[in-house]
């Protein structure tokens, strides 16, 4: 799972497409995708592939949902004399906008034409596969019987049925039920304020002022919404189609930086108010009800800025939570930052109706101090003495961007720091208004405010700009509150951080209620306007919880978990590693000696073939030369070898880290697996020397996998009774994306693509890896091609390349079907991801053999959401009080009509579990829901390296780590082209390369 971007809310761009980077140019046309129906015939399936090359193909196939906001496709705009439609079955006054189970009607697969390049104006196989891809991902006309589409838009599979697998149980959801009167008529307007504004509180302060100036005169007595950037709604008509205003706003700073001016200053801003469209609220409610296919995002988008209206203006905003000191205690996180107390909101279509999810939250704020305290807290710095460059530049970047306050008597104001000074206060000066005499700030500031300095040698902070610029000493200068600390966390921070956040299910519940008691909806005016009205009692939610599978271990053994757990002290691996030469190398001051002793003796009683004796003595090693060391002892390991004539290399290395902190495992990690060929096990010195059995025991399974073996199999993957999987040869990848931490500008994005090779026990994965542009998420690599000068268009990429391994590890027997589980995309990423990558693994295919297009299933792995479950009763809890293992849901609180579900599949260690969220985007293999929710959960009982069941898919999982791995190998590579771990491929753009990972090292699950 990836460090990603924001929580996945209902996105409302969802199903729209984003601007493409230069590597994107092929997705960036209009064009339609869908998903089509499971039972469409498919006249072009054996049809071969086109050359990744010919990407203009995908132009014609993307069709979004309009450029921007207001300008949604196909979107009927009422007038605004037309009469509400009343949406809801029964007869109540309320007319509430709700879903009811009688009523849903099940949706037919349409079709209707989608604007493309014809076929002739393509090269031949390219223009097949663009049929092809068009067929399968188009939304088409819809018969009459079935349920309308308005509009062109990326569609994906219904959901088959909903599960029935598993005992039933309910529990409590964080949602809440929203229901909207329909005697409204929404109505949305592009506001354009002039000069622009970048700040969001500014710009709702400017729209405040306009609705209390004209209100009753000119805005029609409507209480509007408004976004703080470019929309506004209305529950009614505005009494103009465009209007033009001039609102004057008074500077809230207090005096002017010369301090000869104590009159508050005022601002002029022109704002233009026109009717962009009128959201339709029947639309929504039909597609609520399944009666209407494509979802009227600009309706919820209307809905949830109401009511986010409020909570906007009282709190901070990040994202999508708001925080408050008033709405909860802060704390300390170290290093000038402290954590503040909020919540998470989001308004999604469910199959309840609308949902409000609401979820606790904490985030990391500066804390509002001195800025030398501030500087003082992150640096180990002498006052006393004038900076070094070096450290001034730490300083400028930690500071730049920051608000600070300077303030003395009267005068009060706020800058934004731009940068620090060169020269250190004590010889800064600056020019008098008379244009001749330069003055020193340390006198200016003495004889204006009678203030001796006490830190003159220390830099001034800078505002303004270059030209203009203005200093202020860092002394008198502070951290404005309320400032988010968008950089990366050290590890105490984070510590703190996840501490403030870690609560019991009960008492998450309980905060939950608390929030939306404390807002109190139902009589906020903007929510009172738009006739909305929240629930205050959490969803109750029908669920199931499925049975844990029986687990294989070595000989005839056979494990039933219980509550996601297992104890394997009896048993033995399934399939052993052979770890015949293996030695041991401590930077640690400790000798390790008995730990490895010990460590050997627990892998061969788990069923691993391991020698006792290390090839060569286990030495010590200087942590301040780690490659010269490692180096070194590789060549004594292969001396060692030549000189008894023993056929082989070193397979393993364990590896004992420093006593002190630092990029110390990088640096490992990237030597042995990239240069040496060493398959590593790092060990940290204070577990070593504890020497706990669970610790070894634990190293003994990562280490079986390292070198080939597998720790168990699913029993029903043995005796060839996994529905669509043991019934052919069927391949699971697992891919995800992972992007540098916040402020790492320059740093590539990580792509990692794992596949079972195990056939039918689908427990052992291969994995790749490739950089690519920053904050790129759509993975690049999967199919490439490249220009040979004698062999022509060379085919090639990471799904390619995982076919093959896995046709040469199955007996030449090609897998006739894909299960690709896709971590780290966010709802509005959907229809690119899924058009994108799919068209890649089609060509991968194609280029494998000819007509060669196994059926393919695409499922979204989701972590970062916010849905939480509570348990209703005691009696249906695991021990940490969060809901059992196995619970699944696929009702109340899921979409409306799409394939998706909510797995529990882990048992709770501490604080509140979150489900994962499973969203097939694509699915020719027809799973139904008790099959893909049992596959799902199944395997999560086998990812190697505990005896646990685990809460993400294993592929998923691993994918993960292989990503973080790789970016051990780029932490100390300057940029340069891109390029893929396991060859010497490489993409236009310029990134960090990534250097090969040796062949006998990708043969094994070292990732571990």
């Amino acid at each position: 799972m990836s460090r990603r971007g924001g929580a996945n809310h209902y996105d409302p761009r969802r199903n729209q497409l984003s601007p493409a980077t230069s590597q994107q140019s092929s997705v960036n046309a209009p064009g339609s995708g869908r998903g089509r129906g499971a039972n469409h015939p498919d006249s072009h399936r054996n049809q071969p592939s086109p050359p990744i090359s010919q990407q203009s193909s995908i132009n014609a196939l993307l069709s979004g949902r309009g450029a921007g906001r207001g300008s949604h496709a196909g979107h009927t705009v009422p007038s605004s004399t037309q009469t509400p439609v009343t949406v809801t079955a029964s007869s109540s006054t309320s007319s509430p906008v709700i879903y009811h189970p009688s009523v849903v009607a099940p949706v037919a697969a349409g079709s209707s034409s989608v604007s493309t390049v014809p076929s002739s104006s393509l090269p031949p196989t390219t223009a097949l596969l663009s049929s092809e891809l068009e067929k399968k991902l188009t939304l088409e006309t819809v018969p009459e019987a079935s349920a309308p589409s308005s509009q062109k838009a990326t569609r994906f599979p219904d959901r088959p049925g909903f599960g029935q697998v598993g005992r039933k149980i309910r529990v409590r959801a964080n949602h809440f039920h929203v229901q909207v009167a329909t005697n409204k008529v929404l109505h949305h307007y592009d506001v354009l304020i002039a000069p622009e504004i970048a700040s969001k509180k500014v710009s709702r302060d400017v729209i405040n002022q306009l609705v209390k100036m004209h209100k009753e005169s000119l805005l029609g007595n409507r209480i509007p919404a408004y976004d703080g950037r470019k929309s506004l709604f209305t529950a009614g008509p505005l009494p103009f189609t465009s209007k033009v205003f001039v609102i004057n706003l008074v500077d809230e700073n207090k005096g002017s930086s010369s301090g000869s001016d104590t009159k508050k200053r005022e601002r002029e801003f022109k704002v233009t108010i026109k009717l962009a469209s009128e959201p339709d609220l029947n639309h929504l409610a039909q597609f609520l009800r399944r009666l209407q296919l494509d979802c009227p995002y600009e309706t919820i988008q209307a809905l949830d800025i109401t009511l986010r209206a409020t909570p906007s203006e009282m709190y901070t905003v990040a994202g999508r939570s708001f925080f408050s000191p008033r709405l909860g205690a802060q704390g300390p996180l170290g290093g000038g930052t402290e954590y503040w107390k909020g919540y998470y909101q989001s308004l999604r279509p469910t199959q309840m109706g609308l949902s409000l999810n609401i979820d606790v939250a904490s985030r990391a704020f500066y804390e509002p101090i001195l800025v030398t305290d501030f500087i003082s807290k992150n640096f180990k710095l002498n006052f006393s003495r004038r900076l070094s460059d070096q450290d001034r530049v730490k300083i400028t970047k930690a500071l730049r961007g920051l608000k600070v306050r300077f303030s003395r008597g009267e005068i009060i104001r706020s800058y934004k720091v731009t940068g620090v000074s060169k020269e250190p206060l004590r010889d800064l000066t600056f020019m008098l208004d008379d244009k001749v005499t330069r003055k020193k700030v340390v006198d200016h500031f003495h004889e204006r405010y009678g203030t001796v300095l006490k830190h003159p040698l220390l830099p001034a902070l800078q505002a303004g700009s270059d030209t203009r610029p203005m200093y202020f000493p860092m002394e008198l200068c502070q951290i404005e509150p309320g400032q988010r600390y968008s950089k990366r966390l050290n590890e105490e921070q984070v510590t703190n951080l996840l501490r403030a956040n870690c609560q019991r299910p009960h008492q998450r519940e309980s905060d939950i209620k608390n929030i939306v008691k404390q807002h109190r909806f139902n009589i906020d005016e903007v929510v009172c306007e738009f006739g909305i009205n929240v629930r205050e009692e959490l969803a109750l939610v029908d669920a199931r919880v499925l049975p844990p599978p029986t687990l294989k271990y070595g000989g005839e053994s056979k494990i039933n978990p219980m509550m996601g757990q297992w104890n394997m002290m009896k048993h033995k691996v399934v399939n052993g590693g052979k770890v015949e030469f293996w030695s041991c190398l401590s930077f640690s001051r400790l000798n390790p000696t008995q730990f490895c002793a010990e460590l050997a003796i627990i892998c061969q009683a788990k069923g691993i073939l391991f020698n006792r004796d290390p090839l060569v003595p286990i030495a010590p090693a200087n942590s301040n030369e780690i490659e010269k060391e490692l180096e070194e002892f590789d060549k004594y390991c292969k001396a060692k070898l030549n000189s008894t004539n023993q056929k082989g290399r070193l397979q393993l290395l364990i590896v004992i880290l420093p006593d002190f902190k630092g990029r110390f495992y990088d640096q490992i990690k990237r030597e042995c697996e990239t240069k040496l060929g060493i398959v590593t096990q790092c060990c940290e010195p204070r577990k070593v020397a504890k020497m706990n059995k669970m610790y070894l025991e634990n190293l003994a399974l990562k280490i079986n996998v390292k070198v080939g073996g597998r720790n168990t199999v699913l029993n029903d993957a043995v005796i060839y009774n996994i529905p669509l999987v043991t019934d052919k040869p069927t391949i699971i990848f697992g891919a995800d994306v992972t992007h540098p931490h916040p402020g790492e500008d320059s740093s590539p994005s990580i792509a990692a693509v794992v596949a079972s090779m195990d056939w039918p026990c689908v427990t052992k994965y291969r994995g790749m890896v490739s950089s690519q542009i920053h904050r790129e998420e759509i993975i690049q690599d999967l199919y490439t091609e490249t220009k040979h000068p004698q062999k022509g268009t060379v085919p090639g990429g990471m799904i390619r390349e995982l076919l093959l391994a896995f046709y040469r590890s199955n007996n030449k027997r090609k897998p006739e079907r894909i299960i690709f589980y896709r971590d780290g995309v966010s709802e509005g990423q959907f229809s690119q991801v899924l058009l994108y990558e799919m068209d890649a693994i089609w060509k991968a295919c194609a280029s494998f053999e000819e007509g060669y297009l196994p059926k393919v299933t695409f499922v979204v792995v989701q972590k970062r959401h916010h849905t939480r479950f509570f348990p209703v009763s005691s009696d249906q809890t695991d021990k940490s009080g969060n809901i059992m293992p196995g619970t699944v849901v696929d009702t109340t609180i899921c979409h409306p009509r799409e394939f998706d579900f909510y797995l529990n599949s882990h048992a709770g260690i501490q604080g509140t579990s979150r489900p994962t969220h499973y969203h097939v985007l694509f699915d020719e293999n027809n799973f139904s829901a008790d099959q893909l929710q049992g596959l799902t959960n199944n395997l999560c009982y086998t990812y190697a390296r505990c005896t646990r069941s685990v809460s993400i898919v294993p592929p998923a999982y691993y994918a993960h780590l292989l990503a973080s791995r790789a970016r051990c190998y780029i932490s100390d590579v300057e940029n340069h082209d891109s390029g893929s771990a396991s060859g010497n491929r490489s993409a236009p753009n310029s990134v960090a390369t990534l250097p090969s990972i040796m062949g006998n090292v990708l043969e094994v699950m070292f990732y571990c």
